[in-house]
This record gives C-alpha cells, sequence and structure tokens, in this order.
C-alpha cells in the first residue's frame, strides 16, 4: 500500500493532465483524479503484481474519466455554443494539435493521449483499456488519419 501512496504522490500531475484531456474542466479532473486514487487505495489489494501498478491505475483513471463523460454530458449554454461553432482562423505555421485531439471521440483521444502525451508502449495501452492490442492500433491509425484530415496535411 505504501508503494502505491507514493507512486500516486509522485504521478499526480500525469494524473491531472490526463484527466483534463477527458474532461476539458479543472475542478471536473481534480475530482476525476479524487476519485481514482479514492477507488485505488481502496481495491490496492486487487493488484497482484506491483510491476503492473501503472498499467492498473491508469485504468482506474480512464474508466473515472469515461464514467464522468457519461454521467455529465451536459446541457451547453447558447453563447458557449455559438462560440464553438465560430471557424478558426489558422495562423500559418501553426498547427493546434491538442485542439485537433481535443475534437476525437473518446476512445479515439484515449488512445491518442495515452501514446503520445503519456508516451505509453501499444500493449501497455491494451491493458489499460483493457482492449486487445490489434484494436488499439486500429484505434490510433484512424485516430491519425482524423487528426491529418483536420489538421489539413
Amino acid at each position: 500500500m505504501e508503494e502505491l501512496e507514493q507512486y500516486i504522490t509522485e504521478n499526480q500531475e500525469s494524473f491531472y493532465r490526463l484527466a483534463y484531456t477527458y474532461v476539458k474542466d479543472r475542478d471536473a479532473a481534480l475530482d476525476v483524479v479524487q476519485n481514482a486514487v479514492l477507488k485505488a487505495l481502496t481495491h490496492g489489494d486487487s493488484l497482484r503484481e506491483p510491476a503492473y501498478m501503472k498499467t492498473w491505475f491508469y485504468r482506474i483513471l480512464v474508466n473515472e474519466g469515461l464514467n464522468y463523460i457519461r454521467k455529465n454530458k451536459r446541457l451547453i449554454p447558447v453563447d458557449e455554443f455559438w462560440e464553438q461553432q465560430a471557424p478558426e482562423v489558422d495562423i500559418p505555421g501553426k498547427l493546434d494539435v491538442y485542439a485537433a485531439v481535443e475534437r476525437l471521440s473518446p476512445n479515439l483521444r484515449t488512445v491518442v493521449v495515452l501514446r503520445f502525451f503519456e508516451d505509453m508502449p501499444l500493449q501497455e495501452i491494451a491493458a489499460v483499456t483493457g482492449l486487445n492490442l490489434s484494436t488499439v492500433k486500429t484505434r490510433l491509425y484512424h485516430a491519425l488519419k482524423v487528426l491529418k484530415k483536420d489538421i489539413g496535411q
């Protein structure tokens, strides 16, 4: 249990960044991380192999992020709706990769964020998401194709 607490303390910023990619709200991201930490600490005995602590915790965190999205689909205020619909002006030479990633569906975004922002190998992404490796590869390929089209390259 002490190893788990140390791991959580050392990596809390990474957890927050990942949660934020799902919920796009500071307080909600903190809630997601807090819920994941609480689950991990209360179910720490289900971690049979300490070597897989990272994969185990990220799976909890990803699931909490997806649960939050499902439970909190909110109505968008009219002003915010129109702001989101406004066409973006692309400044030459600058690509807004982060915005393009945020426009991906949660399933595709998860794979991209874990692979490129958290530097996880594909096999570990498969373990975190509970998908088989070929599904992870397919989602990553599809996400990159969508991003390439969205960014315009």
